[in-house]
């Protein structure tokens, strides 16, 4: 037997594994990398988070994904380039990571690796019904694992959409797993490129929890600061702040029909983008808005999105919380807008139930691996909507 298939094998009937959680989202900010120790699997699932942190991303990587991000006409070679070059970007900062922590690889027993999005293209998006539902995550697992010496899970959205889903969001099954609550009905609202949230009813109700993407979270407003203010974003809503929202514009950007389709949905960068964006300013004569003008209507617009969601999803309900984490949270008129939306609900950061806001997106794809290596697709199989599976690809270091 290949001695890292007995090794797996080994891994999986442990009592605990320390898992790196990694997460690249279409920010472009940095990877997330979250040392997670589990223990057990599905609804006995234990995290407790060991380490984390974010390491920014140099301009030159941000610029050879810029490349190819989100783009219907592309270099091919190009692509296959940049696939292996962000597997090795990884496995570096992986490295440095551990030397930071002063660990060495052979403590870890598993990389989780979402990979960086470059292209969704799920049939509701493209309208394309000749195809079927895809989407594309590179950085190259092989490298991570060759290059760090172990273990490698990734490309977890393939196994979504081969067995009928649409490949995103993947957050409900560890939301799931984690944070279902007995008497509390949660929606846990990660507001990233895109704002997605998981529905977790109460332990004792007849509903089934789901996740869904619901429209733009931070992907316009960035693009908009790249464009106009060559910065990554927004910064504490410094610019936004500073505008009025044109109702207009907001009332226009707001009748795209995604926003009323039934969940669950996703969607992507695909669709919200600044062409998005400066058609809808075309139709309504708003080109000449100040771009503080402009930062407030976006603003507005993901939070509208966002409240809408979720005054859908928990109509009729009691004792309902919104937990939000991913970068949106530290938008602060952002978040002041979501809270407005939604005065009777409960909305606040998730680390007030033990999670770090920053880390959930990596420590979730850390129980994905989880599962894939020791649990069952019957752990997740009360997801409304999403297929009972376990997911990802398993690279070998040798």
């Amino acid at each position: 037997m290949n001695n890292q298939i007995l090794k797996l094998y080994t891994i999986s009937q442990k009592n605990n594994r320390l898992i790196l959680g990694l997460m690249s989202g279409t920010s472009l900010d940095g990877l997330d990398i979250a040392l997670c120790k589990i223990k057990n699997t599905g609804i006995d699932t234990q995290l407790e988070l060991i380490q984390f942190e974010t390491i920014d991303y140099e301009d030159d990587f941000r610029k050879n994904v810029r490349k190819i991000f989100a783009k219907r006409q592309i270099d091919q070679q190009e692509l296959c380039g940049i696939n292996a070059y962000i597997g090795q970007v990884h496995a570096e900062l992986i490295n440095k990571a551990l030397e930071k922590w002063n660990m060495a690889p052979s403590e870890i027993d598993l990389i989780a690796s979402h990979g960086q999005t470059v292209y969704h293209a799920p049939q509701i998006l493209t309208k394309d019904y000749s195809l079927p539902n895809s989407t594309l995550q590179i950085g190259d697992a092989d490298h991570i694992a060759v290059k760090t010496g172990i273990i490698t899970i990734s490309d977890f959205r393939q196994k979504h959409i081969a067995a009928g889903g649409e490949g995103a969001p993947l957050a409900a099954y560890g939301d799931y797993l984690l944070f279902t609550d007995q008497t509390e009905n949660r929606i846990l609202l990660n507001i990233g490129g895109i704002s997605n949230f998981t529905f977790l009813p109460h332990g004792a109700s007849e509903l089934k929890a789901f996740a869904t993407d619901l429209g733009p979270g931070n992907t316009i407003m960035n693009q908009y600061m790249k464009k106009h203010f060559n910065v990554e974003m927004d910064r504490d809503a410094l610019i936004a702040s500073k505008g009025e929202v044109n109702y207009e514009l907001l009332t226009a950007l707001m009748k795209e029909e995604f926003l009323t389709l039934e969940f669950p949905k996703t969607t992507g960068p695909e669709l919200f983008n600044l062409a998005y964006l400066e058609e809808l300013q075309l139709s309504t004569n708003t080109g000449n808005l100040s771009k503080e003008d402009v930062m407030a209507t976006l603003n507005a617009f993901s939070a509208r999105a966002i409240i809408d969601g979720i005054l859908k999803v928990s109509e009729g309900l009691d004792n309902v919380a919104v937990y939000v984490s991913g970068g949106g949270l530290h938008n602060p008129l952002l978040l002041q807008n979501i809270k407005n939306g939604l005065p009777q609900y409960k909305v606040t950061s998730i680390d007030n139930i033990a999670m770090n806001p920053d880390a959930k997106e990596a420590c979730l794809f850390a129980v994905l691996a989880n599962e894939t290596i020791a649990g069952s697709p019957d752990n997740v199989k009360n997801i409304k909507d999403s297929p009972a599976i376990c997911m990802g690809k398993i690279s070998l270091p040798y």
